[in-house]
């Protein structure tokens, strides 16, 4: 009996060794094994929208100092991070241009790193904060001959893209997207695009 349990004893160590051992043998990250992430766009949310407005900083205001302001908005971009590879992974920055109908309004990134186990997908949320004022400078600088073509100005497309955001009516592209994606001491720069819807 006692042989047994002797017996019995040791086949349960070697094979808690064994699989102890396995797990130690993760496949470390070369340059011809690491393969590019996919990052991808999963959704697109209207988390703030107050309708459209404008005022001018000759518009005496009820309490406060006179300004250029318009209606804020905000856009949460929810995107995929899929790691191919046989390690973890680390996205160390996050950075994507926002276009209304082809018209860049804003540049956003996240620095908020995160770690992708192996064969994994990991989601991360980015917010992108705009304002009628700051989307006007935008247009007036890089957008008036393509507004021209449209036959509108940039007073009539603002409140078009205001007022049809929350109805979820107006096409929001993600355009010039980079992630950084590292793995022990190695990098890629993995590029991505979307629409939405």
């Amino acid at each position: 009996m006692r042989k047994k349990s002797l017996v019995l004893c040791f086949s349960v160590a070697i094979v808690a060794a064994l699989l102890f051992g396995c797990v130690g043998m993760q496949v470390k990250p070369t340059e011809k094994n690491f393969k590019a992430p996919v990052v991808t766009l999963d959704s697109m949310e209207v988390a703030h929208a107050f309708g459209y407005w404008y005022f001018s900083n000759k518009v005496t205001p009820t309490k406060g100092k006179p300004d250029n302001v318009g209606a804020p908005l905000d856009l949460a971009f929810t995107f995929n991070i899929e790691n191919p590879n046989e390690f973890p992974v680390m996205m160390e920055k996050l950075q994507f241009d926002i276009a209304f109908e082809g018209f860049v309004l804003n540049t956003v990134s996240t620095t908020a790193t995160q770690w992708i186990p192996a064969g994994q997908t990991n989601q991360v949320r980015v917010h992108a904060h705009f304002d009628v004022r700051q989307s006007l400078l935008s247009l007036l600088v890089t957008g008036g001959f393509k507004l021209k073509e449209k036959n509108t100005n940039v007073w009539a497309q603002l409140e078009a893209w205001w007022s049809g955001i929350a109805e979820y009516t107006v096409p929001v592209q993600v355009q010039a997207g980079s992630a950084i994606i590292k793995a022990d001491g190695l990098s890629k720069v993995v590029s991505f695009n979307a629409t939405f819807p």
